[in-house]
């Protein structure tokens, strides 16, 4: 038996899950691997390889709905809704170049396990609310599928939404099917430049609470503004984008910069600056250049209007900039082996909200909590979870949590 199992169909996935439960030994999951230094270090027998199971096997352009093995590229699957002028409006980052690995190199069925999602967030929701059916191997090796091919699909319990965010530790998926939507006619992004990180938070909140339909709301601060494309200038940055049909972006684009003047001078970026910012703000582009992926990772959520009060609270030294309209912050630790776990995590206590340590050394990653501490009543019933999927422990063991 080699170290690595490569199935080519869903069943020789359930043939590898049943070998493992009869000879006791763990199985890490990956596709492509983008995001395999992800999550705390699992101490596992065999590597699973998913990546053989490849290809889109169903795509109505018409119904919004695309299904494919959970091994196909992301980038193959949105260069195909590309040529129907369609997307996945969840608008998924991708961990690879933060984790050192080459870019368009993630999976659907990664994204889907780590439920993926980039600045579209705040108005269309992470992967889970547009994944609509499932095929997989539990850690029972048996084959398991749940909800459908329609948008509109009620088959019990949705299993769908337990996947996802699992990080591979409840089963192996094989076949993911998702809502798909069409592109916007076109976009603009409306820019205020000198904001500190308070006035910010004000003025992207005063933004997500009007009409206009924002789809995107970020705060680039001068530190890390150079980074970022399609800035005119290299200082700290608030921007906002508008999407749709281009009358519509037109008339919501006036009555946002007239909401926004109080809080300083308004400019515009066009349909193109606009896409090149959007794009190295969802890749998280300043945090994955060479220099960068040296130093520890955070990926913290709270409330938008006092993300700058949980920054505050944070070692200083910090590179930062907020996304989700101030409810995503993305901090780089200024030194390579320390993450000052502490510090984050007191901060979110206090404030209130969910950390991820996305990168750090693996020494580091075993001796602290990568994902958010669960209290006791959770962590049980995450517990009863994976037991129900897997009580043997076969998939993905200690990925998130211990015994999880």
């Amino acid at each position: 038996m080699t170290d690595t199992l490569k199935p080519r169909d869903a069943k020789e996935v359930e043939d590898a899950v049943r070998w493992a439960l009869g000879h006791e030994k763990a199985l890490e999951l990956v596709g492509h691997g983008t995001k395999r230094a992800l999550g705390r270090p699992c101490q596992t027998d065999i590597t699973l390889d998913l990546s053989g199971l490849a290809g889109v096997t169903l795509y109505e352009p018409a119904e919004l709905v695309l299904s494919a093995k959970a091994g196909t590229p992301l980038s193959e699957i949105e260069a195909l809704l590309d040529k129907n002028n369609q997307q996945l409006d969840f608008e998924p980052m991708e961990y690879g170049p933060l984790l050192g690995n080459e870019p368009e190199q993630g999976t659907i069925g990664g994204t889907i396990a780590a439920n993926l999602s980039g600045p579209r967030r705040i108005k269309s929701g992470a992967a889970r609310d547009h994944f609509l059916g499932v095929t997989a191997v539990t850690g029972r090796a048996e084959t398991i599928k749940s909800g459908g091919r329609v948008v509109k699909n009620v088959t019990g319990y949705d299993m769908c939404k337990v996947l996802a965010g699992s990080f591979g530790t409840l089963a192996a998926m094989t076949d993911v099917t998702v809502k798909v939507l069409p592109k916007p006619e076109t976009q603009v992004t409306i820019l205020i430049e000198g904001l500190d990180d308070a006035q910010a938070c004000a003025a992207m909140a005063a933004a997500m609470g009007s009409s206009c339909d924002v789809s995107a709301a970020a705060h680039l601060p001068d530190h890390i503004a150079s980074y970022f494309d399609g800035l005119p200038k290299p200082e700290a940055t608030t921007v906002l984008r508008l999407e749709g049909v281009a009358p519509s972006v037109a008339h919501r684009k006036e009555a946002l910069a007239a909401l926004l003047k109080e809080f300083g001078p308004v400019a515009l970026l066009d349909e193109k600056e606009s896409k090149a910012l959007w794009q190295s703000v969802r890749q998280v582009k300043p945090f994955a250049t060479e220099s960068a992926r040296m130093r520890p990772l955070w990926r913290v959520s709270t409330a938008p209007r006092q993300a700058h009060r949980l920054v505050d609270l944070i070692t200083p030294a910090a590179q930062m900039f907020y996304d989700w309209g101030g409810g995503l912050i993305w901090i780089a630790m200024p030194f390579e082996d320390e993450a000052d776990a502490g510090s984050v995590r007191r901060a979110v206590a206090e404030l209130g909200g969910h950390a991820t340590l996305v990168r750090a050394p693996a020494s580091l990653r075993a001796s602290v909590d990568v994902f958010e501490p669960q209290e006791a009543g959770l962590a049980a019933l995450s517990k009863r979870v994976k037991e129900g999927f897997d009580p043997k422990g076969v998939l993905n063991p200690g990925r998130m949590w211990a015994g999880v």
